[in-house]
């Protein structure tokens, strides 16, 4: 089966500097996929890469089995960009931007009941003849959603989609996008928020300075880091922490600890019975497992976490 987008050995240079090197990446078909890394890691020049408005110095991109230089029309056709910025036409209405973007993929009046389906779906009913200019910022947005989706691409990119929108409108976002994935559209998103990674994607590839450090499902990329944190509260007393357990606590306050464990090399039970030899009494303890932040942390070359990111 084709991949929804297929990108091979890509590299990019600005002068001295080396935004893209050797990366290579693929999104199967139907997939909801998490393009993640640090800010200057490479993904929007990845991305604008993949949506034609710049090129490659060396490598392919393909999307939906169409290349991206080669074959244009068809691989611009199957992609929708969602992107960062706020761009818009103040000069027009909401309608009026939707159809005008609808005739730029050769769309006539035959399509305008799909974008009064958009209209009505993003909650931009009341808003359709009204000009971008006096739009909210949240409205905008969903605009801009649109505008992505109106030519029907098989395959829609979320670049940052929800940066610096309140939480009613990030919830609706992404219960919109859940319906895309559902609706058969591969879904590739960049976001910085890594709980909505972990939340919604299924497979996830990280870049590092220009470079994929990993491309693995979420299930993998969560299994690469061995530590878990356990929170104990104490009883008060006097007795000191036993020496063995200094070395792994990572947060402390008054009577209340936060340990780094080593799955495999530092038990529980072990660190309980420890401080039972040495009279200490457990009054409350609770495990939490890493999440994708950690993960990130780890793989992009940050400290590793501790506790919860403390």
């Amino acid at each position: 089966m084709t991949n929804a987008l297929s990108i091979r050995g890509v590299f990019k240079h600005f002068g001295d500097l080396r935004a893209l090197r050797d990366v290579s990446i693929s999104v199967p078909r139907g997939s909801f996929f998490g393009l993640l890394g640090p800010n200057g890691a490479g993904k929007s020049t990845l991305i604008n890469i993949m949506s034609g408005l710049m090129r490659a110095d060396a490598g392919t991109v393909a999307v939906m089995g169409h290349d991206v230089v080669s074959a244009y029309r068809q691989a611009r056709h199957a992609l929708g960009v969602v992107p960062q910025e706020l761009v818009y036409d103040p000069f027009f209405t909401v309608r009026e931007m939707l159809r005008l973007q609808s005739g730029y993929f050769g769309h006539g009046p035959e399509n305008h009941a799909w974008i009064d389906e958009l209209i009505e779906t993003l909650s931009l009913t009341d808003k359709a003849d009204t000009n971008l200019h006096d739009l909210s910022g949240g409205m905008k947005r969903r605009v801009l959603i649109a505008q992505a989706l109106v030519h029907k691409p098989e395959v829609v990119v979320l670049d940052e989609p929800t940066a610096g929108v309140d939480v009613e409108l990030r919830q609706a976002l992404w219960q919109f996008t859940r319906r895309l994935h559902a609706d058969g559209r591969t879904i590739l998103l960049t976001t910085h928020y890594l709980e909505e990674a972990e939340a919604l994607c299924e497979e996830i590839a990280i870049l590092n300075h220009g470079q994929v450090v990993a491309q693995e499902s979420k299930q993998a990329l969560l299994a690469r880091y061995p530590y878990r944190s356990l929170r104990l509260t104490l009883a008060k007393g006097d007795a000191p922490l036993p020496e063995s357990l200094r070395a792994l606590v990572v947060e402390q306050q008054e009577n209340c600890l936060c340990l780094r464990l080593h799955k495999t090399r530092d038990p529980i039970v072990k660190v309980l019975q420890t401080l039972h030899a040495a009279g200490i009494e457990v009054t409350d303890l609770r495990t939490e497992e890493a999440g994708l932040e950690e993960v990130f942390l780890d793989l992009t070359g940050a400290p590793p976490a501790t506790g919860i990111l403390a």
